[in-house]
């Protein structure tokens, strides 16, 4: 089938955030009266969300739900309000291919597993909002990714089949939901991938930008 969106991750894929998380949590870790972290430390952290951020920073193997982390979790969210789109950058080239998507005919939606209070203004700010036409957050619905919900979600939003909706990422995340959808899946090697080699996620290319996946889809659609 021919791709009619394209279903884009927003950390590490858009945008660099990490250096706004980075000061959230180690804000966040002082406030608690804990060690700060290396930047790259937390880097490997970023992917399943706040919470499991969160708990990552306080020792967890993941999310929990405890006093302390939930106390944690709202100390974090009250730096990060104050950070958010502070540091964080656009990736380079991305507004230009967003739009060269849209001239192709292509509906443009972010995936964010962010929830929606941090999303929707980091998105505004960075000049990125009006250049999708959909945003899906990490609480717009009842399950986030890994979960194929999201990503079914935007594919009944557009009216279109999950095979026609093509999933660009940078973690296990996103190619666990995309396949767990039906949506064939591109990674980006330059995000946050917990430390892994996105190589070995089983996405079924690597594009270096999301440019190349446009173009890399046009090759596909030349050669049929």
């Amino acid at each position: 089938m021919p791709i009619k969106a394209i279903l884009i991750d927003l950390d590490g894929t858009l945008l660099d955030t990490v250096p706004d998380l980075a000061d959230a949590a180690n804000a966040m870790l002082a406030e608690l009266g804990r060690a700060v972290l290396p930047v790259d430390a937390i880097r490997d952290f970023v992917g399943k969300g706040i919470p499991n951020l969160v708990g990552r920073c306080l020792g967890h193997a993941g999310e929990a739900d405890d006093p302390e982390t939930r106390h944690a979790l709202t100390v974090f969210k009250r730096h990060y309000a104050a950070v958010n789109g502070r540091r964080a950058r656009v990736y380079p080239g991305v507004p230009e291919d967003l739009r060269a998507m849209r001239r192709a005919g292509l509906k443009t939606a972010c995936i964010t597993n962010k929830a929606a209070a941090f999303t929707e203004p980091l998105l505004a700010a960075a000049g990125l909002a009006g250049l999708l036409d959909l945003t899906v957050s990490g609480d717009t619905l009842p399950e986030k990714k890994p979960h194929p919900l999201p990503f079914l979600h935007a594919c009944r939003h557009f009216g279109i089949a999950p095979a026609e909706a093509l999933v660009i990422g940078d973690s296990r995340n996103d190619v666990a939901g995309a396949r767990a959808a039906g949506c064939p899946v591109f990674c980006v090697p330059y995000g946050y991938s917990e430390g892994e080699d996105v190589r070995a996620l089983g996405a079924d290319a690597i594009v270096s930008t999301l440019g190349a996946a446009l173009e890399r889809l046009r090759a596909m659609r030349e050669s049929e």
